[in-house]
């Protein structure tokens, strides 16, 4: 690129974020967006019970926060039960949350804080109070709601790891803090000192899925620090009050304390949080809430929401689409959730209360790994590399400090939830695109003890290892004989499968690239271990015996027990590494084409699943690309919506979302492993991406009538381009992409196989 042209991409890169910032993009977020159940097609068909819950909050918080903080709705901390519902009427305080957004998991070491007037109450039966969504605001960096049982308006903001709260009286009248640890199993401790003007707890964190129950090895803590004195302090167990200043343990435990207000005067409450120490919460609040200034800080919170939401800047007249966009972007930044404190002080990963400190970059956690490495992650490694590379230092320090690279890391600790392997997928698509900041011997290591070798009977109950690794290695596929007890998801033996061969394949793209040439060979074989599940006489893939036989009857479109969360029909695309050795042994691209058409036709696709993200791309390996451009289009427009149903199921730690912003800017890592994404028709009229060094990716859809939605041709950098896909390299360099659209499908386009993105198979 010559200096001319370098010149003024960065002046356009300069001038767009100055327009960005002027045009308060914060506005179109729609954090109440999948707040409710779900009213596109495909979850009213296909999903059902909590997955039609998109299991989003409106969050309040910076990216990738520590701590969010949310209005509760539903109070302790329960498996597939957000602290918001927007159906819900009647509101029992705020919460600092920990939890996994979008997700049907649970809460953890968080509390709660209701403020009343009147007279002291402390059984929350008592002390709910209805609200009304007219009289509430939610923003990323803000929320307001106001209570008129109480006469009282609550506003808050939050930081990476703290909270301000400002509470108005809007009539004179005694008010009252209640503080509430959420435990799910009785525990907890909160204590008052009137002298120092604090309160202060913590609310111990306990494992889900292997190991459900045992302690977590650490706790949600938390200061509070009001503007003023208290006149009255006290703690309770449910409507029991004592003149204790502390408590430990028990049901509905909480600390109060109680102010006198005049009519319109404000009471303001910091508060700080960390997963290491009370000290480490007192620390963080010294450092992040500096002084009483709310309207200052709330300010300040915005300003860093658009800098992140003005990395891309969309252009077009769609306003609904730029709600759905940014709402969808917003939601990428719930997770990974930042675990350290200011200092670098953090729990151990799988420890028993044991702290360490992080030597270079955060320490993060809260990865919903079977969901988030397909599409959710591959955006960050486009917008922000850094966060990346502490993510995968953060795997190795987990696998490291806990003997195994886990599975599913969440809550700090071992769950194997879902299935497969997918950190190692993640790490291999990052180092894949040149994303290598950390020990990447050791990363191997850990990534291939998980491919190879088995835990040992207790580490296999505890969640470490692959599940079924023994059967897998065996057979070449997990035979419907293994029925996989040792996991929250049992059996599912044909999906375990597919996506261990997937696993499989990323693993040997480390291998290849550090020059281990036997591991390579021996995992690309593995790789292909896919089609030992796939029966041609339906064409499908199909759960199979030790004997090798067929498991009966076959039904493609009915969720069967060794698909996770699907059928069969859905499960069989699920190739994404070698999409032309599906192809083939489905008898060519052609058949692929029809096979593919067959589900969209028959409405059999699922939104909701993600192993199904992917499947609409798949028309760019057969001569009809254009068919994606058409699929995807109507996904967009029928599986997301601006409302609080506006989401297709769970969108699970923000791959949903991610799969509409993605789609909406015309690309797609249909292969995370790999460095090419396929194209389709961008939403927007163009669009802009700020790219790390002051870099600038431009794409400009140049339609022939505001209808167009079908490629017609394609420029880079004014030049003709003739694939229908793009390189990782052409994105992150930076550039102009010029997307020529029209009315009607143009069939010749990029239909030839030299114009498709690499397979596994030729």
């Amino acid at each position: 690129m010559n200096k001319k042209r370098l010149l003024i991409i960065v002046s356009f890169a300069i001038l767009t974020c100055m327009k960005v910032q002027a045009q308060d993009i914060v506005s179109y977020v729609q954090p109440l967006s999948g707040t409710a159940p779900a009213t596109t097609k495909a979850a009213l068909k296909h999903g059902n019970g909590t997955e039609l819950n998109a299991n989003t909050i409106p969050a309040v918080g910076l990216p990738f926060a520590m701590t969010q903080w949310t209005a509760q709705t539903r109070q302790t901390e329960v498996k597939c039960q957000p602290p918001y519902f927007y159906k819900d009427s009647l509101l029992s305080g705020f919460r600092g949350t920990h939890w996994l957004s979008g997700s049907c998991t649970q809460d953890y070491g968080s509390f709660t804080i209701m403020p009343i007037s009147g007279t002291l109450r402390t059984l929350s039966q008592e002390y709910q109070t209805p609200f009304s969504h007219k009289e509430e605001v939610a923003a990323p960096h803000y929320y307001r709601a106001s209570l008129p049982g109480y006469n009282l308006l609550v506003e808050m903001t939050g930081t990476l790891r703290c909270g301000f709260f400002q509470i108005t009286a809007q009539k004179a009248d005694s008010v009252y803090l209640l503080i509430t640890p959420n435990s799910d199993q009785e525990k907890g401790f909160v204590k008052v000192d009137q002298k120092k003007g604090l309160i202060w707890g913590y609310n111990p964190a306990h494992r889900i899925y292997q190991g459900w129950g045992k302690p977590a090895g650490f706790s949600g803590y938390f200061v509070l620090q009001i503007d003023r004195g208290f006149s009255r302090a006290g703690t309770y167990r449910g409507k029991d009050v004592f003149e204790l200043d502390s408590l430990r343990n028990g049901k509905n435990i909480g600390a109060f304390v109680g102010f006198t207000l005049k009519a319109g005067e404000k009471l303001r409450v910091r508060v700080g949080t960390s997963f290491s120490s009370i000290e480490g919460a007192l620390r963080n609040l010294q450092a992040e809430v500096k002084d009483w200034d709310f309207e200052a800080l709330t300010q300040r919170n915005k300003k860093v929401w658009l800098q992140a939401l003005g990395q891309i800047k969309v252009e077009g007249k769609d306003v609904k689409s730029k709600k759905i966009f940014y709402t969808s972007v917003y939601h990428t930044m719930q997770h990974p959730r930042l675990f350290n404190d200011v200092d670098g002080t953090y729990p151990e990963f799988s420890g028993n209360y044991k702290l360490n400190k992080i030597a270079k970059g955060s320490y993060y956690d809260d990865f919903s790994m079977w969901d988030i490495y397909r599409a959710h992650l591959p955006l960050f490694e486009i917008l922000q590399p850094e966060l990346i590379n502490s993510s995968v230092r953060s795997m190795v320090l987990k696998g490291q400090q806990g003997g195994w690279l886990p599975i599913f890391p969440c809550w700090n600790s071992y769950t194997a939830a879902m299935i497969g392997d997918h950190v190692t997928a993640f790490i291999a698509s990052a180092f894949v695109k040149g994303i290598r900041d950390y020990d990447q011997q050791e990363a191997y290591r850990l990534m291939r003890q998980n491919a190879f070798a088995q835990s040992s009977t207790q580490d296999y109950k505890d969640g470490k290892g692959r599940r079924a690794l023994e059967s897998y290695l065996r057979y070449g596929y997990i035979p419907m004989e293994d029925s996989v007890q040792e996991a929250f998801h049992k059996k599912e033996q044909v999906s375990r499968t597919l996506e261990y061969a997937f696993d499989d394949y990323a693993l040997a793209k480390v291998a290849e690239g550090l020059n281990k040439k036997k591991d390579h060979k021996a995992l690309i074989r593995r790789s292909l271990n896919y089609r030992n599940v796939f029966d041609p006489a339906v064409n499908m893939v199909r759960g199979r015996f030790i004997d090798k036989s067929w498991y009966q009857p076959f039904n493609a479109s009915h969720k069967e027990p060794y698909i996770t969360e699907g059928t069969p029909q859905q499960y069989t695309f699920y190739a994404p590494h070698d999409v032309k050795g599906l192809a083939s042994l489905m008898g060519g691209a052609n058949i692929l084409e029809s096979s593919l058409d067959k589900l969209f036709n028959g409405g059999e696709y699922w939104h909701g699943n993600e192993p199904g993200h992917q499947i609409p791309f798949m028309y760019n390996y057969t001569p009809s690309p254009w068919k994606a451009q058409l699929r995807v289009k109507q996904i967009l427009e029928d599986e997301y919506g601006d409302g609080p149903g506006g989401l297709s199921g769970n969108d699970d730690a923000g791959q949903m979302s991610a799969w509409y912003v993605f789609s909406a800017l015309g690309f797609y890592p249909l292969n995370p492993v790999s460095d090419q994404y396929m194209l389709t028709s961008p939403l927007f009229d163009s669009y802009n991406i700020i790219l790390p060094g002051a870099k600038s990716f431009k794409v400009v859809a140049r339609r022939s009538s505001p209808e167009s939605g079908f490629i017609s041709s394609v420029k880079f950098n004014g030049k003709p381009y003739f694939k229908n896909y793009l390189s990782h390299r052409m994105i992150t360099d930076g550039g102009l992409l010029e997307i020529f659209l029209s009315d009607k499908p143009n069939k010749n386009w990029a239909t030839k196989v030299s114009d498709q993105a690499k397979s596994l198979s030729k």
